[in-house]
């Protein structure tokens, strides 16, 4: 079965097509250079660019491929959590071609199909715990199946993206500054005293990383010559005075360590097969390190998507949303967006008989 995923949830307008036997094609316009002038996503310009962006991809996507329109036989696409303006952009577009085609239409749970989608380059262990890390959320599920979901621990305040971003910000790093702080890490050995790790005096497996972004804007206060000057010229290739990459080093390290303290503490608690790690910051070198020293510690397998698969991108809302067809699971055209800070439903509905034939229920 072939299907379609649309991802519009933020800055990333991405289109990809999945089926039996994996990923067959994805395209991805990314809005970065747009709005790293206003140092952060501007949500009106965000929906506006998905709007004019994703019927141009829809085409290149389907000529790139090879693939017909009448070979699609489902639309997944992001529901939520995202900003509003964007998640309609893309409701929108799934809903016509759906309408269309008269296939089947299933919206997918942004988070969910973070943690699903190192499915599609390997077998994930059942029952696993996964840890979701990105610019919106820090969480911890307890995943019994591809259907079981359980929120063991989230983010009271801040997400670790946000503390990334808000470091580089402090820093005058450009945005998206938190590739930069990872990469200006890699110079330095962390000093493991130089950061508080947050939140970690109490039992629970909540985060909160408010108190280690207010630690960096203090430090740099004192320290004012880590500043990057505006005049300098901040690539990929440029290499970080030392004081500057200790203290990438050192502010990584702190993040690093209490995600995985905290998850050591749900692993405890929880025994499972697998870690999954999933989120834009899972492309973060000492993260990533991480959770497979924690995995080989507790002898459980590391399931970690290739870097091109953490951030948002439509492959991970098409293999997710194939998993959903399969089981027999859809939406009607009433499907709504579900912006940030309100709990997705499952109201999900039973194929009808045109389509069963597409899932591999009972």
């Amino acid at each position: 079965m072939l299907c379609l995923g649309i991802e519009t949830s933020c800055d990333e307008t991405s289109l990809a097509l999945v089926d039996d036997k994996g990923l067959v094609d994805q395209i991805t316009f990314s809005q970065v250079d747009i709005h790293s002038v206003f140092g952060g996503v501007v949500p009106e310009m965000a929906s506006r660019e998905h709007l004019n962006r994703l019927s141009p991809l829809y085409q290149v996507l389907m000529r790139r491929s090879g693939a017909q329109k009448s070979d699609i036989r489902a639309v997944a696409v992001t529901r939520g959590p995202g900003l509003l303006g964007c998640l309609l952009m893309g409701l929108g577009f799934a809903k016509g071609l759906v309408l269309s085609l008269d296939i089947p239409l299933v919206g997918v749970n942004h988070l969910h199909a973070h943690l699903m989608v190192p499915g599609l380059e390997k077998d994930i262990p059942f029952p696993a715990l996964g840890l979701l890390v990105s610019g919106g959320h820090t969480s911890i599920y307890l995943i019994k199946s591809p259907l079981e979901f359980v929120l063991l621990g989230r983010t009271l305040d801040d997400a670790a993206g946000e503390a990334f971003d808000k470091a580089a910000k402090t820093l005058n790093i450009p945005y998206p500054g938190g590739v930069l702080i990872d990469r200006f890490a890699g110079f330095s050995s962390p000093d493991e005293k130089l950061f508080p790790r947050p939140y970690l005096d109490n039992s629970n497996l909540d985060f909160s990383f408010s108190g280690l972004k207010t630690a960096m804007v203090y430090h740099v206060r004192d320290n004012q010559d880590l500043v990057l000057q505006d005049d300098l010229p901040v690539n990929h290739d440029l290499v970080p005075p030392e004081k500057l990459a200790l203290v990438c080093a050192s502010y990584n390290w702190s993040i690093a360590m209490t995600l995985k303290t905290k998850l050591k503490r749900a692993l405890d608690r929880n025994p499972v097969k697998s870690i999954i790690l999933a989120g834009g910051v899972a492309a973060n070198t000492m993260l990533r390190r991480a959770i497979k020293d924690l995995a080989r510690e507790y002898q459980i397998e590391a399931v970690i998507p290739d870097l091109s698969l953490c951030t948002d991108n439509a492959a991970m809302v098409a293999w997710y949303g194939r998993m959903l067809i399969n089981q027999g699971l859809c939406h009607s055209l009433d499907l709504e967006a579900v912006p940030r800070g309100r709990p997705i439903p499952r109201d999900y509905l039973k194929l009808d008989s045109k389509h069963e034939h597409l899932c591999n229920c009972s």
